[in-house]
């Protein structure tokens, strides 16, 4: 198995599973997903709708890997700005901020440039 379809099942299980508890129990996704760093408000339930917008796109991609890795370049842009604009600043000025989510983006952030088929989109 090649490591975009590896991407694609990690997004379809663990972006659908945070997509599905934002989205219908934001309470619990407050509380758990985001660490009590927020209140719970219907801004989770549209982050929700965000990530499972990317587990369904990344299910097609299993079978059309080239066609939707576009979905990786903007988990790429939207982690890595999360982190440069919301995580740092929260953690050098010491403010709450959703530690595991955190530590999952950068391990994201990491492993996507790898992963995104960029000599593909330049033929």
């Amino acid at each position: 198995m090649t490591a975009i379809k590896l991407v694609y099942i990690a997004n379809v299980i663990f972006a659908g599973y945070i997509g599905m508890i934002s989205l219908f129990s934001p309470k619990l996704s407050a509380a758990t997903i985001f660490q009590n760093s927020y209140q719970t408000t219907d801004i989770i339930r549209l982050v929700g709708c965000l990530w499972l917008s990317i587990a369904i796109l990344s299910l097609f991609g299993l079978w059309r890997p080239m066609t939707f890795s576009p979905v990786l370049l903007l988990q790429l842009l939207y982690k890595g700005s999360w982190l440069l604009v919301v995580a740092l600043p929260a953690l050098r000025h010491n403010l709450a901020y959703p530690s595991g989510m955190a530590i999952f983006f950068v391990v994201w952030v990491l492993v996507l440039p790898f992963v995104i088929p960029w000599s593909e989109w330049t033929k």
